[in-house]
């Protein structure tokens, strides 16, 4: 499937591919309000180009652009966060309170990352990543609202995924930007229409309770429809929020019912997250093979494991 690099959307609202691993994955969403910009998510260092670029195709400067929001500070959503804060004179960081600090001291962020994937692969994968003079940061609360050159904008604070999250509500559009709370739905596995949409299960502070708690939220404002990291708009949002809901229990039940001293546990998770997905997609009528389905959620399949393995961990060691 090939997908345009830019998807436009009414209300000034435009999904741009922020070229993370594959086409597809990450989506950095502008909104222009007037001559205003305002960035959702950054993807990584390596994301700035397409961005410039986008902004010189719509007529607009870099000096348009008035603030970035992050909905949380997980790598793919903020490691550009630095290189575009450099390049965007007059933009402000919008960023969760927990987060801050990691913006204007990414010192943590980076040794974590570190550890994950080594210096070589990390410096592939996310460029540079400094400190944001904490001059250009504002933190948002739970129920900020910002008018952005005379939209409004609401911030909710939507922990579940992260602690260190939040979703925004436009007024405008009746939409919110979920980041990774209302889950993941990748294009290709659209089916006349309808998306498919799974929940995102990441270390280190998946929480089941506050993930149905925010989506619960987010659905409370009856809005029209989402606009997700990974990828873009989707609608229908009271069918795939009671999916969202059936979906994290499926995700916490399988990985209760693995011992914790299996030695095989990630890789029982791995085959068991994927047996259930795959599942989904064919009652869904997704028409890909086993194998092209597998390839766009392996590595959705292996962090959810991961991030299920660490809820089961601090859950036994708290119990």
């Amino acid at each position: 499937m090939d997908l345009p690099r830019i998807i436009d959307y009414e209300h000034g609202i435009s999904a741009i591919d922020a070229q993370y691993h594959r086409q597809g994955l990450v989506a950095i969403h502008m909104i222009v309000q007037g001559n205003n910009v305002a960035l959702v998510d950054t993807g990584t260092a390596f994301s700035v180009p397409g961005v410039i670029e986008t902004l010189k195709h719509k007529n607009l400067a870099p000096e348009n652009v008035s603030y970035i929001f992050l909905t949380h500070i997980h790598l793919d959503h903020a490691g550009g966060a630095s290189e575009f804060m450099q390049c965007l004179p007059n933009a402000k960081l919008v960023v969760h309170p927990r987060g801050a600090r990691h913006m204007a001291d990414p010192s943590k962020l980076i040794e974590g990352a570190k550890a994950v994937y080594g210096a070589m692969e990390f410096s592939r994968m996310y460029g540079e990543i400094r400190p944001i003079d904490i001059g250009r940061i504002i933190e948002a609360p739970d129920n900020l609202r910002i008018d952005f050159n005379g939209r409004p904008l609401l911030f909710l604070d939507t922990p579940g995924h992260a602690r260190h999250h939040y979703c925004i509500f436009d007024e405008q559009s009746h939409s919110f930007f979920t980041g990774d709370t209302f889950g993941v739905s990748y294009r290709e596995f659209d089916v006349d229409g309808m998306e498919f949409v799974f929940p995102t299960t990441t270390p280190v502070q998946f929480d089941p309770t506050a993930a149905h708690a925010s989506l619960d939220r987010l659905i409370s404002y009856k809005p029209e429809h989402a606009f997700l990291t990974h990828y873009g708009r989707i609608s229908h949002l009271p069918e795939h929020a009671v999916e969202m809901h059936e979906l994290i229990d499926a995700h916490v039940s399988i990985a209760r019912g693995i011992s914790n001293d299996n030695p095989d546990r990630h890789a029982t998770l791995v085959k068991e997250l994927g047996s259930l997905l795959s599942r989904r997609l064919t009652a869904h009528g997704c028409k890909l093979t086993q194998e092209k389905i597998y390839e766009l959620l392996r590595i959705d399949i292996n962090l959810n494991s991961l991030g299920l393995e660490n809820w089961l961990d601090h859950s036994a060691a708290s119990s």
